[in-house]
């Protein structure tokens, strides 16, 4: 057998893997779907390699009616094949009239199905046209494990085929798959048919379908590459920022892998329902619209960088995914920690001035949180039946995975990294590998062990808390390492992580830098003179927690702006708030600190302040609330003033959003009077003339006037979000109505989640945000407990793990005993980890409430 068929039949022979006797090589498939009956028909043609005397095949199929099978052979002789399902296992069997001996063979198979409202598989989206007239379209979302709802195949990563799709459609239908067409030709009954070109080898989860009435931009080319934005009738005016993303990400990451696009052909196309943010299909990738369509002068800086963001995203996807694709589920990061981190690459290379490895530090604080907890997972995590890897699509793959590339690539030096990830990607284009794979070419390149050092993060849960003294000489420090994590509760880890340190000290010798890898308990560093000061985790890049001794913290802070750069300063609240919410930092020690950075003017670091006192809203009572108002509006009021209301000449992006956040936090965070009736003044005018405000300035705005608004504003709001004319509008004035703080009100937004008013894809995430709001948590609470099967019936599976990360704001010993018992009685599919870890951090606060709340006035006074 050849190597390939060799490692098919060694793979993991789980009960949820399919048999290995039989192996697809060339999918030929046609579908005619049905947008007014919901469903579609097909016929395929698969060429595939039979390994050994078989009497069956097993392959996957779910929600389908396989109307014939039968295996034909190079002189044409058939064998009739009998079906039957394995609906747990989402399986067809097609057991053979006769057996068949090992060789080439071609399955033929005539089937049916649904066009599902699920959003997976193939499913059906609906729209308003500028009549008001209901429009129809279909479209595809494959990943994990749902090509089986669209036609019977092989349906797992490492069963890579080329694919030849041909859509028979209604003949004012546009229908795009992965490759350019290469015919189209008229079909019966006013129906048109087209017939694509052969795909590259892929994965099945790649596939990708789409009809429906769209518009597309003139395509640009990238090389050879043609790219086009698709969007329904109305909007292709929205594409042009987009297709600047996309334009710019391709020519970056061609040129920093040095591989040409695996492509003919490169279509970004928006679809109004869309359970994720987007999905890398191969040549056909889809997007919510909110992630694709945008004018750009009217959005928010943060709405750009959205946008730029996700395009730049499921570019790098191209190659880190679709050319080489994981093994198998448990190597995901592979896909998308290496996606989100060449992301952050190319957005930066394309807008240098949006610093966007700085802003990245808020993500990479975000992940920490989850990391930091005793539920955490490891990057790499077993995954046995691909529902489990549903879990997987978490912070901990994209945001951890993608911060640790960032440490490695710090340490190694980015033109060596570059070169490794490089020989990675030539070693297995159109193939499959492991992260050993990966590590093998890194340190092939580079020549460092780089697999001793990253297996300690891909292979071992959390992360490193550092401790920092001065040697008793003064002329060097002591680092010591032990797991970091918010609950204390039991023994002390004993986990240990090769830690790549990097080391910014002034001495008598001067400012001197250093790196090292500490793999040990302690290590003693010397420094080569009398220190000043030091910083560890120079740059920020690392992923590990950083606490100083007091002294070496006093010397550090003694002149923040001189001796830390923005990512530091961010660093060091980020890790003194998490020391604080664990208990080894007093909350009156910590908001002594906050208190230094009133003249902060860095948008990140305002963003962990800021972050911190909503935590802080969450969990103080309602007594200490005005304690808190009041401490905000002293902290936030220099920079309120500072900055105003509308842009100055020469502001660098950072500012601008700063701005914006700033007066946000202080009309709702401080409930201050003042700004209150400013931004009601303001939004008047905005509300007419959209360029009165600023972009950057316009959310805030909505933000502070549903927080003080009534029933009258409410209605406004809804209006705005019916009648929105970007997508980013009707995100903002929708995710508004769960902003009120009047019962009355928020009761309304949450029936509009199971009423049908709101989209499946965002229905979810305004419960969430609804449990979010300290004034309707426990009202949000009654009404998800009250409503849960419908919820678990409408909306998308994926969506509900998320939906319920709301409940970590019920923070009181009570509400903590109910949430846990419902999670008893109510098993999450998809949840996995994800439910535990939501338990685990309603715990942590719950304990910080109780810890800190009888000097939490004292302390914001």
């Amino acid at each position: 057998m050849s190597n390939e068929t060799t490692a098919l039949v060694e793979r993991d022979a789980s009960e949820y893997r399919l048999p290995t006797t039989v192996v697809p090589e060339h999918y030929e498939i046609k579908l005619t779907p049905d947008l007014e009956k919901f469903t579609f028909a097909g016929e395929e043609t698969v060429r595939i390699k039979v390994l050994e005397p078989i009497s069956e095949i097993v392959l996957n199929a779910a929600e389908l009616d396989i109307k014939h099978a039968c295996v034909s052979d190079g002189s044409g002789k058939k064998v009739e094949a009998s079906v039957s399902y394995d609906e747990k296992r989402e399986r067809a069997l097609l057991k053979l009239t006769e057996s068949v001996a090992a060789g080439q063979y071609k399955l033929h198979i005539d089937f049916s199905g649904i066009l599902n409202d699920k959003l997976h598989g193939f499913y059906r989206s609906s729209y308003k046209n500028d009549k008001g007239e209901i429009k129809l379209l279909a479209s595809t979302q494959f990943e994990a494990a749902d090509a089986r709802r669209a036609f019977p195949c092989w349906d797992e990563p490492d069963l890579k085929s080329v694919f030849k799709v041909t859509l028979t459609v209604d003949k004012q239908l546009t229908a795009i798959s992965n490759a350019g067409i290469e015919k189209e030709e008229p079909a019966a009954n006013g129906k048109k048919s087209i017939r694509f070109k052969e795909s590259m080898k892929m994965s099945t989860y790649l596939v990708a379908f789409i009809v429906g009435e769209f518009e597309g931009t003139e395509p640009v080319k990238v090389g050879q590459t043609p790219i086009r934005v698709w969007s329904v009738p109305g909007k292709k005016h929205l594409a042009k920022f987009a297709v600047d993303a996309a334009v710019a990400s391709l020519d970056f990451f061609e040129k920093y892998y040095g591989i040409s696009y695996p492509g003919d052909k490169l279509d970004l196309i928006a679809i109004p329902d869309f359970a994720s943010g987007a999905m890398e299909n191969l040549g056909a990738v889809t997007f919510r619209e909110n992630a694709l369509l945008v004018d750009a002068k009217a959005a928010s800086h943060a709405e750009l960088e959205r946008i730029a963001d996700v395009v730049a995203h499921e570019l790098a996807h191209m190659w880190f995914g679709d050319l080489v694709t994981m093994k198998w589920w448990n190597g995901l990061w592979l896909n998308e920690a290496f996606a989100t981190f060449m992301e952050m690459l190319a957005v930066d290379a394309w807008k240098p001035e949006w610093k966007r490895w700085e802003t990245f530090g808020v993500s990479r604080a975000a992940a920490f949180s989850t990391d930091g907890l005793r539920s955490t997972r490891t990057i790499e995590f077993p995954v046995r039946h691909p529902e489990e890897a549903g879990g997987m699509f978490d912070i901990l793959t994209y945001e951890k995975g993608a911060s640790v590339l960032r440490m490695l690539e710090q340490y190694l030096g980015t033109e060596e990294f570059r070169k490794g990830i490089a020989l990675y990607l030539k070693k297995h284009q159109y193939a499959n590998a492991e992260t050993t794979d990966l590590w093998d070419a890194l340190e092939e390149s580079t020549k460092q062990p780089v697999r001793q050092m990253m297996d300690s993060w891909i292979f071992q849960e959390g992360h490193p808390l550092v401790s920092v003294a001065l040697n008793q000489e003064g002329t060097g420090i002591e680092l010591s390492q032990v797991r970091f994590t918010y609950l204390q509760e039991g023994a002390a880890s004993k986990t240990l992580f090769h830690i790549p340190v990097l080391i910014r000290a002034k001495t008598t010798a001067g400012v001197i830098t250093k790196k090292l890898i500490l793999d040990k308990e302690s290590a003693r560093v010397d420094l080569g003179g009398k220190v000043d000061w030091v910083v560890v985790n120079e740059g920020g890049h690392g992923f590990y927690r950083v606490r100083y001794s007091e002294e070496l913290l006093t010397r550090l802070t003694a002149d923040l702006w001189s001796n830390l750069s923005a990512i530091e300063r961010f660093n060091l609240v980020s890790d003194t708030w998490a020391s604080t919410v664990a208990g080894h930092v007093t909350l009156p020690e910590y908001l002594k600190m906050v208190q230094m950075f009133i003249e902060e003017t860095d948008k990140n670091v305002w963003a962990i302040l800021i972050g911190s006192l909503h935590y802080m809203s969450k969990v103080i009572d309602s007594a200490d609330r005005p304690a808190l108002e009041a401490f905000a509006r002293r902290l936030l009021g220099n920079q309120k003033e500072r900055l105003g209301w509308t842009p100055k000449s020469g502001e660098d992006e950072l500012t601008k959003q700063l701005r914006g956040m700033i007066l946000g936090a202080v009309g709702t965070l401080g409930n201050e009077a003042g700004t209150q009736a400013q931004a009601k003044e303001l939004y008047a005018r905005y509300k007419n003339d959209r360029s009165a405000a600023d972009p950057n300035v316009a959310p805030a705005l909505v933000s502070i006037l549903a927080y003080t608004g009534d029933a009258k504003q409410y209605d406004d709001f809804v209006n705005e979000f019916r009648s929105a004319k970007t997508p980013q509008e009707e995100q903002r004035y929708l995710f508004s109505l769960a902003n009120f703080r009047q019962a009355d009100l928020l009761k309304l937004t949450l029936d509009r989640t199971i009423s049908g008013e709101v989209r499946t894809q965002n229905a979810p995430y305004l419960v969430q945000s609804v449990l979010a709001n300290t004034f309707g948590r426990e009202l949000a609470w009654e009404f998800l407990k009250k409503n849960w099967d419908e919820m678990v019936k409408l909306y998308p599976e994926n969506s509900l793990p998320r939906m319920c990360e709301g409940v970590t704001n019920l923070v009181s010993a009570k509400l903590e005993q109910e949430v846990q018992q419902f999670f008893i009685d109510h098993k999450v599919r998809q949840g996995g980890k994800t439910i535990e870890q939501h338990l685990e951090k309603l715990r942590v606060a719950v304990l910080f409430k109780e810890r800190e709340s009888k000097r939490a006035a004292g302390a914001l006074a």
